[in-house]
C-alpha cells in the first residue's frame, strides 16, 4: 500500500470540518437589495421578466423596509419610474419623484437601513439615454451638471450613498464637489466605475422602462472584451474621490473583479444583474437546477473574487436560506 502523507480530504470529511477551514464566508450583511418604486398608491406588481421582484408605490416601501431589515440585510438601492419624462430627465432631481420620496420614507421607517440612490438619467429621459443629447451624442460635460442635481436631491432625501451609473467621464469629481458644497460631505459615493455594455441588462430595462429610443450605450459603457480599461476607470474614480468601486455585471466578469480588487484599497461592490437573476429563475422554474444551491454558490463566487458588497435581487431569498 502506498502511504500518502498529505491527504486534503481530511479537511473535507464532515460539515463541521468544512465549516472550520472555509476560506470565504458569505454573509447576509454583504447584500444590497434593489427595489423599484413607481408613481401611484397601493401598488405591488410583479415584474414579468424578474419573478419575485416587484414595482412598489411609495406607500408600500416602509413595510418593505421592515421586512428587509428583519432578515439582517443592511442596505437597499432605490430605482424608480418617474411620473413624467423630458429631454434632460428633470424628474430625476424632483424632490416629489418616487425615488426621493421612497428614500425619505425608508429612512423614516428604518433609520439604520442604509439607502443607496441610483444616480442616472436613462429612465427619466424621453430618449432613454444617460445624459444630455447633442444630436445623437450624449454630451459628457453638459450631463455632469445634471448628475450633480440628482445626487444632491437624493442626499437631501436622506440617501447614505449615491451611486452614479451613467459612465460619464469626470462625474465622480463633479458629484463630490456638489455634495460637499451642499454640506453632504458624509454622503458616500459608490461608483459604477466598471460598467460594461452588457446583454445581461435586458430585464432591468423592462423593470425601469429605460430602453434607448435609438442606438445603444456602447459610446459610454465599456467594451466587454476589455480588462485593462477597467483598471484605468478604477484609478480615475479613486483619484476623483469614489468611496466604493463597483463592477457590473458580476457573473461574467469575476476575473475583472479580482483584478480591480488587487489594484485598489477601496471596498469592491458587484451588481448581480437582472439577466443573471432571470436565467436562474427560469432554470429553477423548469426544474433544471437546485435554485438555493446555485444562488448561494454564485454569490459565494462573487465574494471569493473580491467583492465585499453584493447588490442582488436574490437577497431576500438568500437571507431566508442563510438564516435557516
Amino acid at each position: 500500500m502506498i502511504y500518502q502523507k498529505l491527504r486534503p480530504r481530511r479537511l473535507r470529511i464532515s460539515s463541521g470540518m468544512r465549516d472550520l477551514v472555509r476560506e470565504t464566508e458569505l454573509s447576509v450583511r454583504d447584500f444590497v437589495y434593489p427595489i423599484f418604486v413607481v408613481p401611484g398608491e397601493k401598488i405591488k406588481e410583479e415584474i414579468p421578466s424578474m419573478p419575485g421582484c416587484f414595482h412598489y408605490s411609495v406607500d408600500q416601501v416602509a413595510a418593505l423596509a421592515h421586512e428587509i431589515a428583519a432578515r439582517g440585510i443592511r442596505a437597499v438601492e432605490v430605482f424608480g419610474l418617474p411620473a413624467y419624462k423630458d429631454e434632460d430627465g428633470s424628474a430625476a432631481w424632483d424632490m416629489e419623484s418616487p425615488v426621493q420620496r421612497a428614500i425619505a420614507a425608508i429612512k423614516d421607517a428604518v433609520p439604520d437601513l442604509l439607502v443607496v440612490g441610483d444616480v442616472c438619467l436613462c429612465q427619466y429621459t424621453t430618449h432613454g439615454h444617460c445624459g444630455h443629447l447633442t444630436g445623437h451624442y450624449v454630451d459628457n460635460d453638459r450631463t455632469l451638471a445634471l448628475l450633480q442635481k440628482v445626487a444632491v436631491s437624493q442626499a437631501k432625501a436622506g440617501a447614505d450613498i449615491v451611486a452614479p451609473s451613467d459612465m460619464m467621464d469626470g462625474r465622480i469629481a463633479a458629484i463630490r464637489e456638489a455634495l460637499d458644497e451642499n454640506k453632504f460631505e458624509n454622503t458616500s459615493i459608490m461608483s459604477y466605475a466598471v460598467k460594461y455594455a452588457s446583454g445581461y441588462y435586458g430585464p432591468f430595462r423592462d423593470a425601469a422602462d429605460s430602453t434607448p429610443a435609438f442606438g445603444d450605450r456602447r459610446q459610454y459603457q465599456m467594451d466587454p472584451a476589455n480588462v485593462r480599461e477597467a483598471l484605468k476607470e478604477t484609478a480615475l474614480d479613486v483619484e476623483e474621490g469614489a468611496d466604493i468601486i463597483m463592477v457590473k455585471p458580476a457573473l461574467a466578469y469575476l476575473d475583472v473583479v479580482r483584478r480591480v480588487y488587487e489594484v485598489t484599497d477601496r471596498p469592491i461592490a458587484v451588481y448581480n444583474v437582472s439577466g443573471e437573476y432571470a436565467m436562474v429563475k427560469a432554470a429553477a422554474a423548469n426544474g433544471w437546477i437546485d435554485e438555493q444551491r446555485i444562488v448561494l454558490e454564485t454569490l459565494t463566487g462573487m465574494k471569493r473574487a473580491g467583492a465585499k458588497i453584493i447588490i442582488t435581487y436574490h437577497a431576500l431569498d438568500a437571507a431566508d436560506w442563510m438564516n435557516g
